[in-house]
């Protein structure tokens, strides 16, 4: 019965295999002897399934995967060897039979939580384990080719979406109407429904519409451009906010395929755009065009984020640049992956050179106070010869046909920038 419904790529035996390789070969490298993996991204990255359960991975022997449930899933989705438990604690006296319980161990301590890291040093007998989140993070850093098709394909998503919002976007609607449909429509093409993120209280919509005021609010989350949202609860995203002419709407869209998330943003204007929205969007397309002519493997990220920042600079536009006053943001452009917020991040003091196979989303952003904003987002692979895009639909301002019966105020008083 379950073959009958449709599913992505299943992530080879040969995949799996090299991460686990690559791991140990870190682990043997930093004196650790077993790691314990428990977060749903690396537990699928390093088995192919996301289940209730734990992966224990010796540094010199084959991984354990207990599974609690769905048993049936992972013998279904994972091409590891499975080893059914009823509860947690029954992986102690499985690991000490096959002698995994040795040396130094060590848990993903960046997205553990503090009590369930504590339990596991219980379970494991255990009174100090080491962070292997840093390991798994640096093994995870340049996409293999069967993860960058899964990130292209997260990419065609994008695509349909973008050229679908012609469609949806008109003056007169609501923000959070506009997102309906284009959640929407990306759902119908694959998309998975969800963005992760790594880090506690890291949260993110699938897609941001916001125009005017409500993209100039600044908010908790580390992002240039938050939206207003629709409750304190959240604090983020669209908003009950009416589209006008003349002022930039910004969609920031997340694909989803298969656990690769892409991340993009476009312009759509109604009318005429604002004359102060023109030079900040001339200069985002300048750094993008930039990086796209200097940018390939060997290149560093301080480099990149300096030539980008000279181009802001020039324009006499850094108090605008990556937000606004306490919404101004460090840096230019993000990894992603399996989650949003991978390495490399291009800011002016995290320092690596590029490599093959790195995935990054470049986003300059210029917010105008009380007035809107505007920026570009794109992704990137990284090849020995340059950069490889990811979303091909052009980066130019969209412009939609003025509405009959709409407003015929532009209100065209932008502060000078």
């Amino acid at each position: 019965m379950v073959k009958s419904l449709k599913v992505c790529d299943f992530t080879p035996r040969e995949e799996i295999e090299r991460r686990l390789d690559a791991l140990r070969g870190l682990m043997a490298d930093q004196g650790i002897h077993f790691a314990v993996i428990l977060q749903n991204v690396d537990l699928f990255y390093f088995t192919g399934t996301v289940q209730k359960g734990v992966l224990v991975v010796p540094v010199d022997e084959p991984p354990v995967f207990f599974v609690e449930k769905s048993l049936f899933r992972a013998l279904y989705e994972s091409p590891l060897e499975i080893t059914p438990i009823k509860k947690i604690k029954e992986t102690r006296e499985i690991l000490r039979e096959k002698n995994v319980l040795r040396g130094n161990g060590a848990m993903e301590l960046d997205v553990v939580p503090f009590l369930l890291a504590e339990k596991w040093k219980s379970i494991l007998g255990y009174d100090h384990v080491a962070d292997v989140s840093p390991l798994i993070r640096q093994v995870r850093l340049a996409k293999s080719e069967f993860e960058i098709r899964q990130i292209l394909k997260s990419g065609e998503i994008v695509s349909h979406v973008f050229r679908k919002a012609v469609d949806v976007v008109r003056e007169g609607r609501q923000e959070v109407a506009i997102e309906a449909d284009l959640v929407a429509e990306g759902r119908r093409r694959g998309h998975q429904g969800l963005l992760r993120m790594r880090g506690f209280n890291q949260e993110m919509t699938c897609a941001l519409v916001t125009q005017g005021y409500s993209s100039t609010v600044a908010s908790g989350a580390d992002v240039p451009i938050a939206g207003f949202g629709l409750t304190p609860a959240v604090g983020q995203g669209s908003s009950a906010n009416i589209v006008k002419k003349g002022i930039p709407l910004i969609v920031d869209y997340g694909g989803g395929y298969n656990g690769y998330v892409t991340d993009e943003t476009r312009v759509y204007v109604v009318g005429e755009m604002k004359e102060c929205f023109r030079k900040p969007y001339e200069v985002s397309r300048e750094i993008i065009e930039d990086m796209m002519d200097y940018v390939k493997e060997g290149v560093d990220t301080v480099e990149s984020f300096t030539r980008a920042l000279d181009h802001v600079k020039r324009a006499k536009l850094e108090e605008f640049f990556m937000g606004h006053g306490e919404g101004q943001v460090a840096f230019i452009g993000h990894g992603f992956g399996l989650e949003l917020n991978e390495m490399p991040v291009i800011t002016a003091r995290h320092r690596m050179v590029l490599r093959e196979g790195m995935v990054m989303a470049v986003e300059p952003k210029f917010i105008i106070p009380n007035e809107g904003a505007v920026g570009i987002e794109v992704d990137f692979i990284v090849r020995k010869d340059g950069l490889q895009r990811i979303v091909e639909t052009p980066f130019d301002i969209v412009s939609i046909p003025d509405s009959p019966s709409g407003s015929r105020d532009r209100g065209d008083n932008c502060p000078d920038a």
